[in-house]
């Protein structure tokens, strides 16, 4: 079928459709008929191998090395406890598949949750009624009506067209916008004119076109290597997490065949050292710390969501914590997008919207209603806010007009206007509304109270003055303008916007949002500079700007004739003060000025909703669309989308990324600190010649069972009260930096080891043991000392989930209820401690045995040594900080 090559009626006839569309009955016998209009997913792995790709990767692979010589030993040696070693090594590796396996579905879950609650609508004609739909119920002989920022849902046939330009670039890979008509083509189907292609977007323009394929029928459906699953990449964080569990696991590695050598030098056997290496290399590999930054992230995603911002890709979340610029529009983000007509100007005359009368301007609301895009349908009005509004104040006024629309050239944000060529009461005319400063040079006459009025410069200052008037009150204000056509049969689009008459001023009022004002002030506390980077003018710029405390001295305001103007370095210059609005701005001149905050190292998050910002959102660190305004082509380009379309929304996702960034790091603290207890009884064991403090099972029992709960409550701090009084994070910043690691390996790490191995000596010197005593693994003494041993590890890894709370203030100041999970997970650590040490089973799987009591009294001070060494510490930092700062300062 040449769909590209017939006629607007063969068409029609072709597709068993008409100008009026489907019937409801119709469109559902065909929608059975065809299926849903969904592209399957090609070449996607099913979930039994995503789940296998778990136990293949650098950590489990170890693991298994190590379950490996475990099951060797035990063959070759039995009765020494390594099947069990093994067993529960190979017990670790799918404890961590299954866990990082159950995160990965839960976020591809998330991501369709997503894709719900931002459905893909289309218009169509039903029965001769316009209707939203979704996307899926598209069928073959559907008549869609296009509109500038739709995205195509299934290849079409146009059949109507006024300036309706396409971008074929997922298709085509071409960004070149192309004109499309309804003419007939009689060349090469991919090259039609007259075809607008599932997945392509529409740049400009409107029209009509009819659906001739859907879902996999679609060209893109028979190339399904382009929408095939696409396997993301790690994000910034996930690569560094990986990259230090591979060097702490190498760290670990070395340090285990370092000391099997070194048991040999001093005389140790093959298998006292064997059972040394393997288990000191699992004492200090993070088995769990992989799969809770993974949960950490989706948590912190979910808070988020509750925020009103859907975070599309965990990178999103971590690089929000160091954002340091944010380009926001006016309308709709910093403002209320509640537009509403306030004021009208007719020469010489400011009118009230509630004083106005249709007799008072009617060429003007004649204008406001015909040269406009915005529609009433099913009782609601819908299209664009400020078309929206000024229909509806002129449709209020003077009713419905019936007219016939020629043609039209679409709004374009170089020359900020739009004209439509119309048909009504037996006269053609044309009727423009754009910015004052575009329109007005094409008018030649002004209407003065119904007659035509020569404009000199006397009365183009007043027009002007009264523009700037209406703008100081923070009003959007728009011209309008109309010519009598001569009712020509064909009117000529390049002299149409020509010796144009002067109509007047409409002035809408878009107040602001009441959130703003504290989210700006949060945003100057946390050292994030907002740029307000807007298509309106710079008056009513400023106007809002100084409303909402964007604006407290003098700004620089830069228009866009002159941001055309300048060179890069002079816009770098610019951007260096402290107060800076883009008037009069298109999307190309926002994606230039991400270019430049970019290149002087600033991490930039920018709003678009248009489909030509969607290079800019991409540009961007963070890509912010709106979800209740923007376009679909816009929400796939975005990383985070509003959902509510409000400024404090992002100021609020900022403090979320820079929490989840900063609990990540107080968990990763919590972790690894626990490894000093665990390695210093192994080097205590090959070195001071006892017996083995600590079993491998029992620092098994510490990473994957007591420290699991306790380290996922610190994912889910609350944020620290001076977080948005911090300066934003440096990109080059490391995670696992210095500070982290002397922390938790060289401060609270020694107290718990200290703790450990006090409780191992006081009960076996209770008992009676004699150093250089050899005690047998079976031995009732030499078990409770182990678990003497563990309990002191546990004991102390309670007071250090308080202490990692924070990294500086101190916990009765942040304090100690406020976040209640830690008390679950201590719970949860403490319930599992006592399964460990009082009942069989317990003891049966980590070769441990009850201990009274006072065991527990006398381990306990160590957790409060602990505790208040490190509030000494944040208080020693507290003071240092401020009286270093004061000395910077002089």
């Amino acid at each position: 079928m040449k769909i590209h090559s017939l006629s607007k009626d063969d068409v029609f006839h072709t597709l068993v459709t008409s100008e009026t569309g489907l019937s409801e009955d119709e469109a559902g016998r065909r929608l059975s008929e065809f299926g849903p209009n969904k592209i399957t997913e090609v070449g996607r792995r099913s979930l039994l191998i995503r789940f296998l790709d778990q136990f293949t990767h650098f950590l489990a692979i170890l693991l298994w090395i190590a379950s490996a010589m475990s099951f060797l030993s035990e063959y070759l040696h039995p009765g020494e406890g390594m099947l069990t070693l093994g067993i529960a090594i190979v017990a670790v590796i799918f404890i961590n598949a299954v866990f990082t396996f159950i995160q990965e579905y839960r976020a591809e879950k998330a991501l369709e949750e997503l894709q719900k609650l931002l459905p893909f609508f289309v218009r169509v004609l039903r029965d001769g009624r316009e209707k939203e739909i979704t996307a899926g119920e598209v069928v073959p002989g559907d008549v869609m009506i296009l509109s500038e920022g739709d995205k195509v849902p299934a290849d079409s046939r146009v059949i109507e067209s006024s300036g309706l330009k396409v971008n074929n670039a997922p298709l085509t890979g071409e960004a070149e916008p192309l004109s499309r008509s309804s003419d007939p083509f009689q060349g090469e189907f991919m090259e039609s004119s007259n075809i607008a292609f599932a997945g392509t977007t529409i740049v400009s323009g409107s029209g009509m076109a009819a659906v001739f394929a859907t879902g996999m029928r679609t060209e893109f459906g028979r190339i399904a290597l382009l929408t095939s699953a696409v396997e993301p990449g790690l994000s910034p964080l996930q690569k560094e997490i990986v990259k230090a569990t591979r060097v702490v696991a190498a760290i670990a590695a070395g340090v285990g065949i370092f000391f099997f050598c070194l048991g040999f030098v001093i005389g140790r056997n093959f298998w006292d050292n064997f059972i040394f290496a393997i288990g000191i290399t699992v004492a200090l590999i993070p088995e769990g710390m992989l799969p809770t930054v993974t949960l950490s992230l989706a948590m912190g995603s979910q808070r988020m969501a509750k925020r009103k911002a859907l975070i599309k890709t965990l990178t999103a979340v971590e690089t929000l914590g160091s954002v340091s610029v944010i380009c926001t529009d006016k309308t709709g983000t910093l403002t209320q997008n509640r537009m509403a007509v306030s004021r009208l100007w007719v020469y010489d005359r400011t009118i009230n919207t509630g004083d106005l009368h249709k007799e008072d301007a009617p060429e003007l609301l004649i204008t406001a209603l015909l040269c406009n895009n915005a529609r009433f349908m099913e009782g609601q009005y819908k299209g664009d806010p400020t078309e929206t509004a000024i229909l509806k104040t002129a449709r209020e006024m003077i009713g419905d007009i019936e007219n016939e629309r020629l043609a039209e050239i679409p709004f374009d944000p170089e020359r900020k206007r739009m004209s439509t060529v119309n048909r009504t009461g037996g006269k053609v005319f044309a009727f423009s509304k754009g910015s004052v400063e575009g329109l007005l040079p094409l008018c030649s006459h002004l209407l003065k109270e119904g007659r035509k009025t020569l404009i000199d410069d006397a009365v183009r200052s007043k027009i002007l003055d009264s523009c700037q008037s209406l703008m100081d009150r923070g009003l959007r204000v728009l011209a309008f303008a109309h010519r009598d056509m001569e009712d020509r049969p064909g009117p000529d689009l390049s002299t149409l916007e020509q010796d144009m008459i002067f109509l007047g001023l409409i002035g809408l009022e878009d107040p602001p949002r009441p959130e703003v004002p504290e989210a700006i002030g949060k945003c100057n506390e946390a050292g994030i500079k907002v740029i307000m980077i807007t298509g309106d003018a710079s008056r009513t710029a400023v106007a809002i700007g100084r409303e909402i405390g964007l604006i407290q001295s003098d700004p620089v305001i830069v228009e866009g004739r002159r941001f055309g103007e300048m060179s890069d370095y002079e816009l770098r210059k610019t951007l260096t003060h402290k107060e800076v609005i883009f008037s009069r701005m298109t999307p190309k001149h926002k994606m230039r000025v991400v270019s430049i905050l970019k290149g002087e190292g600033e991490v930039v998050a920018v709003t678009g909703d248009g489909v030509n910002d969607a290079p800019a959102l991409k540009k961007a660190d963070i890509g912010i669309s709106m979800g209740m305004s923007g376009t679909d082509v816009a929400k796939e380009a975005s990383d985070m989308v509003l959902l509510d379309d409000n400024f404090a929304t992002i100021v609020n996702a900022v403090e979320e990324g820079r929490t989840v960034y900063e609990n990540i790091r107080k968990f990763i603290t919590y972790i690894f600190a626990s490894n000093i207890p665990e390695a210093v009884p192994y080097l205590s064991y090959i070195l001071l010649r006892i017996p083995l403090p600590l079993t491998i099972m029992q620092i098994l029992a510490v990473d994957l069972g007591t420290d699991m709960l306790p380290a996922l409550a610190l994912g889910a701090e609350r944020p620290t009260q001076g977080i948005m009084k911090q300066p934003p994070r440096r990109p080059g910043e490391r995670m696992l930096n210095f500070p982290l690691i002397a922390r938790a390996y060289f401060f609270l790490g020694p107290f718990e080891a200290a703790a450990c191995m006090f409780g191992f000596f006081w009960l076996l010197y209770q008992g009676g043991w004699h150093w250089g005593e050899i005690l047998q693994a079976n031995n009732i003494l030499y078990m409770q000392a182990t678990t003497a041993c563990l309990t002191g590890i546990v004991i102390t890894q309670v007071a250090n989930v308080f202490a990692c709370r924070s990294s500086r203030e101190s916990v009765f100041s942040i304090g100690f209820f406020t976040n209640r999970l830690i008390f679950a997970g201590i719970a949860f650590e403490l319930a599992l401690q006592f399964f460990i040490v009082y009942h069989p089973w317990g003891n049966r799987i980590f070769a441990t045995y009850p201990i009274s009591s006072s065991i527990w009294l006398v381990l306990i001070p160590f957790a409060f040594v602990l505790f208040f060494a490190e509030e000494a510490r944040k208080a020693v930092l507290r003071y240092a900080q401020p009286h270093h700062a004061a000395k910077s300062a002089l």
